[in-house]
């Protein structure tokens, strides 16, 4: 049986909304499975194109969001966050592995996730070529992170295209549990 993180049913709202979610909504009183959670995760989703658009907000400057993104030692210690609650995440099986090159492969949450690098603007923007290891072989999507200066933090306006028909829902409240929110923390 494949493993995913925190999956969930299929999502239903016919309309694509963005949806502004600061650090404190993100961390702030949402668990896996309630409804708060899944109501903003239906708005965010555009169900004609199934794509997700996020817009955390994070305090920390646009350099130290980057570099916590990029940087294997720094991912890695996000990961140790969520890893701590949840089993299926093994970094003695598979360690965080980022390249820091265009081209370059990355491997996270024990190897859950795999990609490689599009695009690395540093401070700016990432474009990656994004995978579910449980994903059939050879699908990718794209997963773009752009970083907006927003008073003393950063604003990543997020957005996630071309991944499987009927994946969103669990994906886009996946990149809350396992990356916004983590995240928030580790640049805390």
């Amino acid at each position: 049986m494949r493993e995913r993180m925190n999956m969930s049913a299929p999502a239903t709202a016919p309309t694509r909304r963005r949806l502004i979610t600061g650090v404190a909504v993100a961390v702030g009183g949402l668990t896996m499975g309630s409804a708060k959670v899944w109501a903003q995760v239906a708005e965010e989703i555009a169900h004609s194109a199934e794509s997700i658009h996020q817009e955390p907000v994070l305090k920390a400057s646009r350099k130290r969001v980057y570099e916590a993104l990029t940087n294997a030692r720094q991912f890695n210690e996000v990961t140790k966050i969520i890893a701590a609650k949840e089993s299926a995440i093994s970094l003695e099986k598979s360690p965080t592995v980022i390249s820091p090159n265009v081209g370059g492969a990355f491997s996270l949450f024990g190897g859950i996730i795999l990609g490689r690098h599009l695009e690395l603007v540093p401070n700016t923007r990432i474009v990656q070529a994004w995978r579910v290891s449980y994903w059939d072989p050879g699908v990718y999507s794209i997963a773009k992170f752009e970083l907006v200066e927003q008073g003393t933090g950063t604003r990543i306006v997020f957005d996630h295209t071309g991944f499987p028909k009927g994946d969103a829902e669990t994906l886009a409240s996946g990149w809350k549990a396992h990356y916004w929110e983590p995240l928030a923390q580790f640049l805390a």
